[in-house]
């Protein structure tokens, strides 16, 4: 009998995705949907970026490009590192990728053998997993309740290292939006000096979209020596408002870099020429949208955040970055919607589906299960109205 590989076996589609499509499914038949779901920027970019890819198409060669990145496209991401407070690097340190799953992936190509083991703090974006499984790698995960505002301890972290190949950082968070502080990442930072035989892996995606001026810190500027195993992992998609354009980068030890481009030989050839020019526009050009557009996320983080205060038994630390927040729903469990019980986060996250129209992804997806993700991009008018339909949710428990 024909069989598929075994690894197919480990692999699973995006839970993300399933409850994305299962809203979809329900607009298109005609129901009154408010998705808080997917974690889409849902703006575009500036018309900079357009009249690039304009220019581009005449100038189109139809050529292969490099397995690298076209030189233009490295060096406005070496700029916007600097932007960020990465100096140092060339280009022999970075490397694209159609957007940053497949950076990830590739990575974990390159630095895990079947059987190594990667560890990664709870709640994790989703693809992490399926990403370790799908390469057959083993997992330590390092659960970072509500009750510690979702954040890793440098006591954590220094307990879980021992035995492992490489450690993954998202900073700020998918799916809680927390971001760690300069000192917070100094401590942890002092902890990965402790245990060289790590690489570090930065999920950075999210550096521009930081609240409250609390900032974006990163490991190699809080300890240079950390420089030789840390690999930074960037992209457009959020910052810019082109997730659906697939450009994504890292930065790190040059031999890091070389065995991504040697991958990529293999994998995508190449960043397309018209992609490459929107990016480089993107990364070089006016940053005005960007910035209106983290703005407005923090006055929608702060709408978000007041609603789950009010809502008794609700816990839900302070998110500062990205456009997520991360409630602690589990007070919700053992209780009934008109009938409906709801035992868990799925039931919840269905039952309000169903009853309010209301797009949420279950915690379990991000490993806890007595949370759900709620990210807040939705058109600015449907903002209130999501809410509110929450907290009568709630309020029709029983």
């Amino acid at each position: 009998m024909l069989t598929l590989a075994a690894r197919m076996s480990r692999a699973k589609p995006s839970a993300i995705m399933a409850v994305a499509d299962k809203a979809k499914q329900l607009k298109a038949e005609g129901r009154d949907i408010i998705s808080f779901s997917i974690g889409v920027p849902n703006f575009l970019p500036g018309e900079h970026v357009y009249t690039a890819v304009r220019d581009a198409l005449t100038k189109d060669s139809g050529q292969y490009g490099s397995n690298r990145g076209a030189d233009a496209l490295l060096d406005a991401f070496l700029k916007h590192l600097e932007g960020t407070g990465l100096s140092g690097y060339t280009r022999k340190n970075v490397a694209t990728g159609i957007g940053a799953k497949h950076v990830l992936y590739n990575l974990a190509e390159a630095l895990l053998d079947p059987g190594d083991t990667i560890a990664f703090p709870v709640p994790y974006w989703t693809t992490y997993v399926d990403i370790a499984e799908i390469v057959d790698a083993k997992m330590r995960l390092m659960p970072c309740p509500a009750s510690q505002n979702y954040k890793l301890t440098p006591a954590q972290l220094d307990a879980a290292l021992p035995g492992v190949k490489v450690f993954l950082f998202n900073n700020p968070s998918n799916p809680t939006g927390m971001v760690y502080t300069k000192d917070e990442i100094a401590a942890l930072a002092d902890v990965l000096v402790k245990h060289p035989d790590v690489w570090v892996i930065c999920d950075d995606i999210y550096n521009r979209m930081v609240f409250d001026g609390v900032g974006y810190h990163n490991f190699v500027n809080a300890r240079p020596e950390l420089r030789d195993r840390v690999i930074h992992v960037d992209s457009i998609s959020k910052t810019y408002g082109m997730p659906g354009w697939r450009v994504g980068f890292i930065a790190g030890p040059e031999k890091v870099a070389q065995a991504f481009v040697t991958l990529n030989s293999n994998h995508i050839t190449n960043v397309p020429e018209i992609v490459t020019a929107a990016a480089v526009a993107a990364l070089s050009g006016p940053q005005d949208v960007p910035t209106q557009k983290c703005a407005e996320f923090q006055a929608k983080r702060d709408q978000v955040l007041a609603t789950m205060q009010a809502i008794p038994g609700v816990v839900c630390p302070r998110p500062q970055g990205a456009f997520y927040v991360f409630p602690d729903i589990s007070c919700a469990f053992g209780k009934s919607h008109h009938g409906v019980k709801i035992a868990n986060d799925v039931d919840f996250c269905s039952a309000l589906l169903e009853a309010k129209g209301v797009a949420c992804v279950p915690g379990s997806a991000f490993g806890d299960p007595k949370a759900l993700r709620i990210s807040y991009t939705c058109p600015t008018a449907q903002l209130p109205e999501g809410l509110k339909r929450f907290r009568e949710f709630f309020a029709e428990l029983a």
